[in-house]
């Protein structure tokens, strides 16, 4: 795959673009935007830079029971430390933005779930809920039909609002729904 790349010096830039767009859903217009490539080969690129494990897609949770799901997966760099190195992101710039912070700390969580995951005899699917209202969960975690949420939030206090998604993926996955956690 490597050896089919016809604008090799795109990847790099590739690569920094995403780690801005991590915990984002993917949008491969938008990605391809700042390139001079169509559509098709930064999709192909971003796959490359999956299988390589320096991207990950997340994809969407959906039953049949709820229509209106948004069924976009999110991107999210395969490593915190080497999307703040190449945003030029440091620790106290972190730390006074939580703009910034929120997306990598989402992206720090997913990534940390999944190596502890690995550990378990029974594989654990790994997704993240959006509805067309806005009502999100930042990561889905299903084992044996149960269905758990977690929703990552940059902020040192929560308020009542910051549940909303854990209800409405209760509410969609009904009695499998096993619950819920909101980190901050």
């Amino acid at each position: 795959a490597l050896a089919r790349i016809g604008a090799l010096d795109a990847l790099p830039r590739l690569l920094t673009l995403t780690a801005a767009y991590t915990a984002q859903l993917l949008n491969v217009s938008d990605l391809a935007a700042p390139f001079q490539l169509g559509r098709p080969t930064i999709h192909d690129y971003v796959t490359l830079l999956e299988r390589v494990f320096l991207l990950d897609r997340l994809p969407a949770w959906h039953t049949n029971r709820l229509g209106r799901l948004i069924k976009t997966p999110k991107l999210h760099i395969g490593d915190t430390g080497l999307a703040c190195a190449l945003l030029g992101y440091t620790a106290a710039r972190l730390a006074a933005d939580r703009a910034l912070l929120g997306p990598l700390l989402e992206t720090f969580v997913y990534q940390e779930l999944r190596r502890q995951a690995s550990w378990q005899a029974r594989p654990i699917t790994f997704s993240h809920f959006r509805d067309r209202d806005g009502f999100e969960v930042d990561i889905v975690l299903e084992l044996g039909g149960a269905v758990a949420g977690v929703e990552v939030k940059a902020s040192s206090t929560v308020i009542p609002s910051d549940f909303r998604g854990l209800r409405k993926l209760a509410d969609a996955a009904g009695r499998q729904f096993a619950g819920g956690v909101v980190l901050y």
